[in-house]
């Protein structure tokens, strides 16, 4: 994948996820089965999730596993009604530090994938068919914002790079606004809170396919 300025990287995916995890490590010793703020799912719950949506968006770029035309079959389950549905689930008995090593590890094989895999590659996602650049974007944002959700409830303070969002931005939000704080723009695309001159999203979306 290109590196050239302003584009999403691998690096970009590999920085972010050292940094959730040094944030969250500070805080083993919470609670970690309260809500992950508005979300249903309690914030193991939550990592869970980024860690199964991170590998996922890693294994769709290897072509022998993943043609374009699909998503990978992979068996996704909940473990209780009203949680996530995952393919992958931490050992409750490693603890919360087991628990991030699970996305630690997730976070490490997409970055990998993102770095050597072609730029020509285009592989499935329900929002367009993506290039590696896209499935990094993503991985940054489901990484950014899940943490942002977690991060009242473990009393953590939390925010990622100005530049590293405005990368992400370009590449999966290119109708949100240019002239706000990167962070901020990130959490408003994502539905998450208001702008100045822009309302909460009700709904929202990313755009996967390159432009």
């Amino acid at each position: 994948m290109s590196e050239l300025p302003g584009r999403a990287t691998a690096d970009d995916v590999a920085s972010l996820v050292d940094s959730a995890v040094a944030s969250l490590s500070t805080r083993l010793d919470r609670d970690w089965h309260v809500p992950a703020g508005s979300l249903d799912w309690t914030c193991w719950e939550t990592v869970e999730h980024v860690s199964n949506s991170i590998l996922y968006y890693a294994a769709q770029m290897v072509p022998m596993a993943s043609p374009a035309t699909g998503p990978l079959p992979l068996d996704y389950q909940g473990r209780r009604p009203g949680g996530p549905d995952n393919a992958l689930y931490a050992n409750p008995e490693a603890g919360t530090f087991g628990l991030l090593r699970v996305l630690n590890a997730c976070g490490g094989i997409l970055a990998s994938l993102v770095r050597t895999t072609s730029p020509a590659t285009r592989a499935h996602h329900m929002w367009g068919r993506s290039d590696p650049e896209g499935f990094g974007a993503m991985g940054v944002v489901e990484v950014a914002v899940h943490v942002h959700d977690m991060s009242g409830a473990l009393e953590l303070e939390w925010a990622p790079a100005e530049d590293l969002c405005d990368r992400t931005l370009r590449r999966l939000f290119p109708d949100a606004p240019t002239d706000t704080e990167r962070w901020p723009t990130l959490l408003w695309a994502t539905g998450r809170t208001e702008l100045p001159g822009h309302p909460q999203l009700q709904d929202w979306r990313w755009y996967s396919q390159p432009h």
